[in-house]
């Protein structure tokens, strides 16, 4: 039997009743083209990448897809957002295995604050107490809080706010889902995080969608090499 069967979710396709064409700028994203041509899932994936390789473009579209608000939250938090829906998510198909904890959170970093905002117009007290603490605080708690055993988490770059102890705290808890079977999928910068315990690991850029292996990542690489010789890239800048 397919591993997967029990996923929140197994994999995307293009849909049947996508729009007859894409905005050129996504025509002309490798990535974009890989993950309508058909992507698998596995109980965790993690998306890798530059800036402007497409990664959070696919995970936004993904959450959108999902019935999950654009701008963050879950499915049972309606409200307005400046930006548009993701153009992608209307040619995306949601293939949804069989879990049994169907729930979803979207954590989107760049949007937590406007999150927050919404939580204390409603009157949500947990609104009041995220406004007391720093970004990475409110980010770990939330997700150790009532959103941690939800069936299905999307993560677009949660690093942004997070120190390195945290990011290792988010690093436990993924495990800890993962061994509970439940599902994460993430876009990050972090190679802390990136090293997910079992991860499906996807590089995104140029070529599109590709699977690797930590040690093989150009982001590690490039992190290594700073750490033990920043020099070898300060070299570079300007001098003032």
């Amino acid at each position: 039997m397919d591993p997967r069967v029990d996923l929140p979710l197994r994999s995307v396709t293009k849909h049947v009743h996508s729009p007859p064409t894409l905005s050129p700028w996504l025509r002309d994203l490798p990535a974009a083209r890989d993950f309508l041509d058909g992507f698998e899932f596995e109980r965790t994936t993690v998306f890798v990448g530059e800036n402007g390789s497409g990664k959070s473009t696919l995970i936004e579209a993904l959450a959108t897809a999902l019935d999950l608000p654009h701008g963050g939250g879950t499915g049972w938090e309606v409200r307005d957002h400046a930006e548009e829906v993701p153009e992608l998510s209307e040619h995306v198909q949601i293939v949804r295995g069989a879990a049994s904890k169907r729930g979803a959170f979207f954590l989107r970093a760049e949007t937590m604050h406007e999150n927050m905002a919404y939580l204390m117009e409603i009157g949500a007290g947990r609104g009041q107490h995220y406004s007391q603490q720093s970004h990475g605080e409110m980010f770990i708690e939330m997700l150790t809080g009532k959103f941690m055993d939800l069936g299905l988490w999307v993560l677009d770059e949660p690093e942004s706010a997070l120190s390195f102890t945290a990011s290792l705290t988010l690093l436990q808890l993924i495990r800890a889902r993962d061994r509970a079977g439940l599902q994460t999928i993430m876009a990050t910068h972090s190679p802390v995080l990136a090293r997910a315990e079992g991860a499906k690991l996807v590089e995104v850029g140029e070529w599109g969608l590709r699977d690797s292996t930590w040690d093989r990542l150009d982001m590690v690489d490039h992190w290594r090499r700073f750490l033990q010789e920043p020099q070898r890239y300060l070299r570079y800048f300007d001098d003032d």
